[in-house]
């Protein structure tokens, strides 16, 4: 089927399975007493409002490159068990029609309160505060940086969990403050070993992964990668191939739906304006060309 006659999955229905908690992007399901069953459906945030429209195969694109890089980062202790449906609980079998391609059974973690952020490219409000101060996020960066420029090595810039509106940047001190410095060291030397990985990865393939989002959580006592993992709605995701630094770049994410909201003079307040059925269409393109590239496979 074509992105514009796929079906699209706004929301989940699962009656008589407990409903953990609804995102705006994933729905989340209790499996045990210890296991949480995570759908990624087509629902897309801008700006921080849920659209009105899905965007076609966007939960199964986020899902599969989410399992894709849990598979190939084995060695990284993860929540992820299986997106296997035979291996779920038997009270999701009679909704495997609703779960095939877009779901996954994780080990239930409890989240650390920081957003572990790698920038190893110099992008979006970076840019901005490093055009003020030289620096992004208190990190001082070499003179003469342009955007787009590649950071080597990559920065940390952890933020705070925000559950309405935006994330806020936070100073390496109030990581600390938060959660402690073993695990505030912990997670940021992960943060960055995967993410060096990715990006090298990434480069071979022809994408270039200029910025990345990672969650961190404690099972069992031990901290673990949660949540979804280098997809283009926690990463900034660009064109290996025509990338030129000195000005933005094309990219992969939903970074297009946010250009023609920015074009309607929408107030950025509920409720969004309605995309365009082109917008639509392009955006679920954009997604489906990340995983083809990142996988070397089509989407399921």
């Amino acid at each position: 089927m074509t992105p514009m006659t796929q079906s699209v999955m706004r929301e989940s229905s699962l009656p008589g399975v407990k409903l953990f908690s609804r995102g705006k992007v994933r729905d989340v399901y209790e499996a045990g007493e210890n296991r949480l069953l995570v759908i990624a459906t087509d629902r897309l945030s801008a700006f921080d409002v849920v659209m009105e429209q899905g965007i076609p195969a966007k939960g199964a694109v986020l899902n599969q490159i989410t399992c894709f890089w849990f598979e190939l980062l084995q060695d990284v202790k993860s929540h992820f068990v299986t997106a296997d449906i035979e291996r779920y609980p038997e009270e999701f079998r009679p909704y495997a029609s609703q779960l095939a391609g877009r779901s996954m059974l994780v080990v239930k973690a409890e989240p650390f309160p920081v957003e572990c952020i790698v920038r190893g490219y110099l992008a979006g409000s970076g840019w901005k505060e490093y055009q003020k101060t030289r620096a992004v996020c208190g990190i001082r960066l070499p003179e003469g940086l342009q955007e787009s420029s590649r950071i080597d090595p990559p920065i940390f810039t952890p933020s705070t969990k925000a559950t309405q509106g935006h994330d806020e940047n936070i100073t390496w001190e109030q990581a600390v403050a938060l959660i402690g410095k073993e695990a505030a060291e912990a997670v940021r030397a992960r943060s960055l070993a995967v993410y060096n990985r990715a990006r090298d990865y990434a480069e071979s393939r022809g994408i270039i992964i200029a910025d990345t989002k990672f969650e961190w959580g404690r099972a069992n006592g031990e901290i673990i990668l949660i949540d979804e993992v280098l997809t283009p709605d926690s990463s900034r995701f660009w064109p290996r191939e025509g990338y030129a630094p000195g000005r933005s770049q094309p990219s992969f994410d939903k970074q297009f739906v946010r250009d023609y909201l920015e074009s309607t003079g929408w107030n950025k307040q509920p409720p969004p304006p309605p995309l365009p059925p082109e917008v639509v269409r392009k955006t679920s393109e954009k997604y489906r060309e990340a995983y083809r590239l990142l996988t070397g496979r089509s989407l399921d």
